[in-house]
């Protein structure tokens, strides 16, 4: 005969961590960000995000209205690109402004 005890605290623990863990592979998957997932995603604030990218004429965006939209993918891409260009040139973002 086979015996065994749920520990009902644990499994709560475990479903919540699955479900945090799919909801934030539901939030990788969006398509588009607005300007607070930008900032969120990217760890910035609007101000930096729009002094340093925005009006960079490769940063991928897009303006519908007032309003700003950004690719998740193509903005990865980019912060990548970009992240590799700063740490070859001394990487400090507030001093490196991209040529072009």
């Amino acid at each position: 005969m086979i015996s065994f005890q749920i520990d009902e605290k644990e499994l709560k623990e475990l479903y919540l961590q699955k479900v945090d863990e799919r909801l934030e592979q539901l939030e990788r998957e969006v398509f588009f960000m607005n300007s607070k997932q930008l900032s969120a995603y990217l760890n910035l604030s609007w101000n930096t995000i729009v002094e340093n990218f925005l009006y960079d004429e490769d940063f991928p965006c897009l303006r519908a209205g007032s309003k700003w939209l950004f690719n998740r993918k193509e903005v990865q891409d980019y912060m990548d690109n970009y992240y590799e260009e700063v740490r070859n040139n001394g990487g400090d973002i507030l001093k490196y402004k991209r040529k072009g």
